[in-house]
């Protein structure tokens, strides 16, 4: 670089307030944020990984059967902590995705921790498919 360059990078520098100093302090302020945000990460990959509610419970269609024009049979597997009671919504819905049919079922406590459960769902009208919706622990405040 030349002796002009220089001059008129160190022009630039004073008129734009960028010295060796402020370099200095923008480099910490950034390592600074960094590491917060590190921190911040890392305390909910934690509490994610640690949440015993979220990941309690799990469900999923298995089959559904037409049993007649008003009502359809719905089976549904079910992951849940054994002696743990659970509650779920069963719907039937028609060949327009709207729900023509919906029961609440309590599940007692059971010793196994997977099973399907089989629910019949009467129903408003002809119904094509049927599935669980939810399901909740009762007594869970975020049902």
């Amino acid at each position: 670089m030349t002796d002009t360059q220089m001059a008129h990078e160190s022009d630039l520098d004073a008129r734009y307030g960028r010295s060796t100093r402020s370099r200095r302090v923008e480099k910490r302020v950034l390592w600074t944020l960094g590491g917060i945000i590190a921190v911040v990460f890392g305390a909910w990959v934690v509490l994610v990984a640690f949440d015993g509610t979220s990941a309690s419970l799990e469900t999923n269609d298995v089959a559904h059967e037409i049993v007649d024009e008003h009502s359809v049979r719905v089976s549904f597997s079910l992951n849940v902590a054994p002696g743990t009671a659970t509650t779920c919504a069963v719907q039937a819905l028609n060949e327009d995705h709207a729900i023509v049919g919906w029961k609440i079922v309590e599940i007692p406590p059971s010793e196994d921790r997977n099973r399907v459960i089989s629910e019949t769902v009467l129903t408003s009208q002809q119904s094509n498919t049927g599935l669980v919706y939810s399901c909740w622990l009762p007594g869970d405040p975020s049902s």
